[in-house]
Order: C-alpha cells, then sequence, then structure tokens
C-alpha cells in the first residue's frame, strides 16, 4: 500500500521519535523501517512502514480481514500525519522569527500522531513527570503482562497493546509505579469502555481538552499532549513542559518560565503543536 503526502516529508525525524519511543514487544524500528502489531474490532495483524520512492510511504499490512483496510488507512495517515501541508504550516509558523529558522532547518517536519487513542494516553500518563526512557521502560512492562502474547512472523513483535477491559480491571501499581498513578490508567481505561468516543475529536480544542481533565489523575499537560497526538488538535500546548522551556531558553538565550512560554506561544498561534514539535526537535528528542 502507498500512502502519499504533500513533500517534503522528514522521516528522519518522525523515525527518530518513534524509536525513542518503541515498546518493547509492541513496535520495533530496524534499518529505517517501523513496524508493530496492530488490532482492530478484536482482530490483530502487523504493519510495516518505510519511506517510498516517489511523494509517499510504502506500507505492508498483514491483517485478516480485508474490510478493516480502510481503517487500517485512517489510522496510518493520522499516526503520520500524512495530510499535513508543509507548505502552509511553514508559511504561518515562519512569521514568527524563530519559527521561521526552525521551519526552514526541517520543512518536512510532521507531528507524529498515534496508532490508538486508550495508547497514546497511557503513555502520556506513564510519562508524568519522568523521562522518556523511564516511562517506556514502563510501558514495555505493561504490555508484556497484560497485553494479548501473539506469535509472530517479525522478530522482536511479541504482543498487542492491551485492552482496556483488561487494564480497567488491573491492579497496575504492580508494575512500580506510585499507586495514584495505576489507578489513573486503569481509571482511563475504564472512562473509554463507559465511551468509546472519548479519544475522538471534539469541536474544539477547548471541548477536547476539558473532557480529559475531568478524568481524575488527568492535567493540563496530560490532556494537551494527548489533545496534539491523538485529537489531532494542531493548537494544542502543554506550556508547562520542561522540553519546550529549555529548547526556546536555549534558542533565544536566558532562563524562561512556563508563563513566559505560554506568552511567547501566542505568535504560533494557531499551529502551536507543530512550533511544539519543532522546539523538541531541536533539543534532539521530539519530546
Amino acid at each position: 500500500m502507498r500512502l502519499a503526502y504533500q513533500p517534503p516529508y522528514d522521516w528522519a525525524a518522525m523515525l527518530g521519535f518513534l524509536s525513542a519511543r518503541a515498546i518493547t514487544g509492541l513496535e520495533t524500528v530496524v534499518a529505517g523501517v517501523y513496524r508493530r502489531s496492530i488490532s482492530v474490532a478484536g482482530r490483530h495483524g502487523w504493519v510495516s512502514v518505510e519511506p517510498g520512492v516517489g511523494d509517499w510511504l510504502e506500507v505492508t499490512v498483514d491483517f485478516p480481514e480485508p474490510a478493516a483496510m480502510p481503517e487500517i488507512e485512517r489510522r496510518l495517515r493520522r499516526m503520520f500525519d500524512l495530510d499535513a501541508v508543509p507548505e502552509v504550516i511553514n508559511a504561518q509558523l515562519s512569521q514568527d522569527p524563530l519559527m521561521a529558522q526552525l521551519a526552514a532547518a526541517r520543512p518536512g517536519l510532521r507531528l507524529p500522531g498515534t496508532w490508538d487513542g486508550l495508547e497514546l494516553a497511557i503513555r502520556a500518563v506513564l510519562g508524568q513527570q519522568i523521562t522518556v526512557v523511564a516511562a517506556i521502560r514502563l510501558a514495555s512492562k505493561l504490555v508484556a503482562q497484560y497485553g494479548l502474547a501473539l506469535a509472530s512472523p517479525h522478530a522482536g513483535i511479541t504482543h498487542l497493546f492491551p485492552t482496556p477491559e483488561v487494564l480497567a480491571a488491573a491492579d497496575l501499581a504492580t508494575l512500580g509505579m506510585p499507586k495514584a498513578r495505576g489507578r489513573t490508567l486503569s481509571g482511563v481505561a475504564q472512562a473509554l469502555l463507559d465511551d468509546p468516543q472519548l479519544f475522538e475529536p471534539k469541536a474544539s480544542l477547548q471541548d477536547g481538552v476539558a473532557r480529559l481533565v475531568a478524568l481524575p489523575g488527568i492535567g493540563e499537560w496530560t490532556a494537551q499532549y494527548i489533545a496534539m497526538r491523538q485529537l489531532r488538535e494542531v493548537d494544542a500546548f502543554a506550556s508547562g513542559d520542561i522540553g519546550l522551556i529549555n529548547a526556546l531558553a536555549a534558542l533565544e538565550g536566558g532562563p524562561v518560565s512556563a508563563r513566559q512560554l505560554l506568552a511567547r506561544a501566542e505568535a504560533w498561534r494557531p499551529l502551536r503543536a507543530y512550533a511544539a514539535q519543532h522546539l523538541w526537535t531541536s533539543l534532539n528528542r521530539g519530546d
């Protein structure tokens, strides 16, 4: 399957982001190819994604139900931000001198999405106040303990991501995290069971964030992060993020507070999420 995009496309940045967050047993990044297990409507399979020779990504899908292909394509287009229009994004961001510099350096930078809303929310909660490496280590333990084991044809891919039914009933604190965080994870899974549209786009960014922060243990940072990567809200902005603060301080010199960052980001509306991705990428961490 070929998934077309409007060039340019910064595959190196996208792959770097995915590689740094690859959950052991769920996904791999090897020789420039991203692979993972997938689940759609109770069936499971695998996908691999790599750059094509033209303006498309080359996707191989191994899935038992052909009727699921439109949904798989939809999710992959969202995950890899294939419907972005770089010319429009860069023109808007370049009205600000700093963003003009960053956009010129990486004109094809995309906003990485996610395969699944629950998976992204779990990743976001696990990432609260700890490093990316530590969060991925916990996520890998969660997948190994609660994900369905697979007989996979791909080395390193051994499990599916756990279902909301399993996570809602589990005592996740046994994985080595604070009990409150374990309860938050289970609560998010239960909230999805209660409202299957929980992670679908809402009427506005404000509506989406308000719905998320109403969940126990979900604060503004986590809600904005989910809005950015799952709800695809291009103006979402996690203003208290230490990486964004450090990036802006490094690029413009001098200390920066969360309040100053939020004020500075007014110049990046209505595409603050892409501005954030540029800032994170400037630190070579992509978030």
